[in-house]
């Protein structure tokens, strides 16, 4: 059970994939805070994705899987084609209903569903994105007392995204991405 525990969110769309990859390469292996990772793929095109990063980074990382227990030192990526939300006993829910922002995982489904269980223990950092998914679950998790980023406009290859959370006032914090590094950085300290 992860109950008072901290989460971290990662969502992204255009741009931010890469972002994300070189920010989790980053972090060590003895990562203690679960990892959410929301991009948006395609599910018509199928990928190995997670399999191949496996291999190439040292955290343990993965496909989120159906009614699967959420636990430190893991990263989960939502899988395409599916909404991810987080269920009140701290596991993972797939869910295919419609999409969100035209997209399918929904980053503001998974912001919102995990400030409903995690509220101030919740840490969402949103990236590069050609649409305005994540704004409204970043004001979600912020309203519920969690800590929530917005990579910074003139940092993202399409700021479309993080401009969105920045015109809600959905963020606490703009940072580039090297500052966002530092930020995980600090939070493994805190672990």
């Amino acid at each position: 059970m992860n109950k008072g525990n901290k989460i971290l969110l990662l969502g992204g769309s255009a741009g931010g994939f890469g972002v994300i990859l070189n920010l989790l390469k980053s972090i060590p292996k003895n990562f203690q805070i679960p990892i959410l990772v929301i991009v948006h793929r395609n599910p018509k095109f199928e990928s190995n994705f997670e399999q191949v990063l496996k291999k190439n980074y040292a955290l343990q990382i993965k496909s989120a899987e159906d009614k699967e227990e959420i636990q430190g030192g893991k990263v989960y990526f939502a899988p395409p084609g599916y909404h991810l939300l987080i269920e009140p006993d701290f596991k993972l829910a797939l869910d295919n209903s419609e999409p969100v922002q035209f997209s399918r995982p929904s980053i503001d489904v998974i912001f919102e569903s995990a400030s409903e269980v995690y509220k101030e223990n919740c840490i969402a950092i949103l990236f590069s994105g050609a649409n305005q998914d994540g704004a409204k679950g970043l004001l979600a998790i912020k309203n519920r007392g969690g800590i929530c980023i917005v990579q910074h406009p003139d940092s993202a290859e399409v700021p479309t995204m993080p401009q969105a959370a920045i015109d809600l006032h959905a963020q606490h914090h703009i940072y580039t991405t090297e500052e966002i590094v530092k930020y995980i950085d600090h939070l493994n300290g805190l672990v």
